[in-house]
């Protein structure tokens, strides 16, 4: 198509440059080729039994410049964080400081295996002991777990606490509520600990009702599963009174806390009444996020729910850090050994790079950002609800509905300009919602270049929406039948 520099795309990021297709390594192989010098063999050869080696394995045979090009040819096919900006709302996906990764690198922590003695590993235990401390500090929770592997496997470690607290009362419940602006995980979570999910609608300013959680709130219900943050990126402003409801009739209040990047250091959860909360270090903490993981999702208690974390617990007996097994009301295990160490390696070098007034400063500037865009965009695209926000904003596509243009068409239409898409179609109570979070990380110039595209889009739904129709255009592949592709995948070709 034609790209002319008095186009608007002439001016975004994007341009229609070489893009290299790429064979599979099987079909780049060519026998002879061999990328590595093998060491001599210094040990006699000995056959083994018959039978039990079977065929060579099929290894491709490349040169050791076939495999540099392959990769990076691969590489440049893919979008993260180190390339642009990903304003995916409700994903935090935000800069990862290399810092980070220098400390996750130290051969102390990566020879260190998890089976070591106790004298051994003192360093890697010390690590996880203090980072426990620092999540309660900054959630206001009297204990904290690291087992957890992501976001929902923390929930669901954080509902088997409330699980394990109502079976030790001697009555278990079957019901747990959860509104319409929580995570989509959470009513699996709290189902694969059998319980009824209960769905509460929000109001209409976008948050939670005292009355509407009253008017089901009973003596089956364990407790409420808020996300404050909402997923609307706004703040649960009732939350304390929630809380006094639920507990008045002997409920838990679980907080997912993956949006908890919005408020540290601005208020603590467990001081407003809430008893058990996860908390994403592939968010927050900014640790690596996406593609698969590790990420890591620890949880934090008050004291009344200690006994049912998971075991063992690292704790500091005389100056020495030691693993604790003996715990009768633990809930067991969440993860082989101590949880993904690399991801508290990163998380905890973060924590100590900003320190308290740094990470209170990420909550301001994410907040900062997002109502930024809100209030620049809120005249090119519908705003469901025009107050401020928290680290994230929605729109929706309602404006350009008379053009026939859709969100879809609109995030496709982004990546012409260079940008990855913000969240689509989510939260579910937003109809053709369009979901931003720009991060702390990024500054007022990229978020202008991002919004001033976005304002060249909407031009174009109203002006041509043809364009939009069938976006994108400069990437390798253009507009692809996602539904096909969800229902019937092709995993090799």
């Amino acid at each position: 198509m034609e790209n002319s520099t008095d186009t608007p795309m002439a001016k975004g990021k994007a341009t229609s440059g070489l893009i290299f297709n790429e064979k599979f390594l099987w079909e780049m192989s060519r026998g002879g080729r061999c990328g590595i010098s093998l060491p001599e063999q210094d040990v006699d050869i000995s056959p083994l039994e018959e039978g039990l080696t079977g065929d060579a394995p099929d290894l491709p045979q490349l040169s050791e410049l076939d495999v540099v090009r392959h990769y990076t040819r691969l590489s440049q096919w893919n979008f993260g964080v180190d390339s642009g900006m990903y304003p995916l709302g409700s994903c935090t996906m935000k800069y990862n400081p290399k810092t980070n990764e220098v400390q996750a690198a130290l051969p102390g922590f990566t020879g260190a295996h998890p089976l070591l003695d106790e004298d051994l590993c003192q360093g890697s235990l010390e690590l996880i002991y203090n980072l426990e401390q620092y999540l309660c500090e900054i959630t206001g929770m009297d204990a904290a777990t690291l087992q957890p592997a992501a976001g929902a496997h923390g929930e669901l470690a954080g509902m088997l606490v409330i699980h394990a607290f109502h079976a030790k009362k001697g009555h278990q419940r079957s019901k747990i509520i959860i509104p319409d602006t929580a995570h989509g995980t959470n009513p699996a979570s709290a189902t694969l600990c059998g319980y009824e999910s209960i769905n509460v609608q929000s109001g209409p300013d976008g948050i939670l009702t005292p009355e509407a959680v009253e008017a089901v709130m009973d003596e089956e219900t364990a407790g409420i599963m808020i996300t404050n943050p909402n997923t609307l990126g706004l703040f649960e402003e009732n939350i304390k009174k929630i809380a006094e409801i639920v507990h008045s009739r002997g409920g838990l209040v679980y907080g997912d806390g993956a949006n908890m990047n919005a408020v540290m250091g601005i208020f603590k959860p467990g001081e407003i009444g809430i008893d058990v909360i996860h908390l994403n270090l592939h968010k927050t903490f900014s640790t690596p996020h996406g593609g698969g993981g590790p990420g890591s999702g620890p949880i934090a208690v008050v004291k009344e729910l200690e006994p049912f974390l998971p075991a063992p617990r690292v704790e500091k007996r005389d100056g020495v850090f030691t693993l604790v097994d003996d715990r009768p009301d633990t809930l067991g295990r969440m993860l082989t050994f101590h949880g993904h160490f690399g991801i508290m390696v990163r998380a905890y070098s973060y924590i100590l790079s900003l320190g308290d007034k740094g990470l209170t400063n990420v909550s301001k500037l994410a907040v900062l950002n997002a109502n930024y865009i809100k209030e620049c965009l809120k005249e090119h695209l519908h705003l469901p609800y025009d107050r401020p926000c928290m680290h994230e904003c929605v729109f929706t596509d309602k404006n350009q509905a008379e053009y026939g243009v859709t969100t879809l068409d609109m995030a496709k239409r982004l990546m012409d300009y260079g940008f990855h898409p913000p969240t689509v179609y989510f939260p579910l109570v937003v109809h053709g919602a369009i979901m931003v979070e720009p991060t702390e990380s990024e500054s007022k110039e990229t978020i202008d270049q991002f919004m001033e595209a976005f304002k060249a889009v909407v031009k174009e739904a109203k002006e041509n929406p043809e364009i939009l129709k069938s976006a994108p255009h400069l990437p390798k592949l253009s507009r692809l039948d996602e539904v096909s592709a969800a229902r019937k995948p092709v995993l090799r070709y």
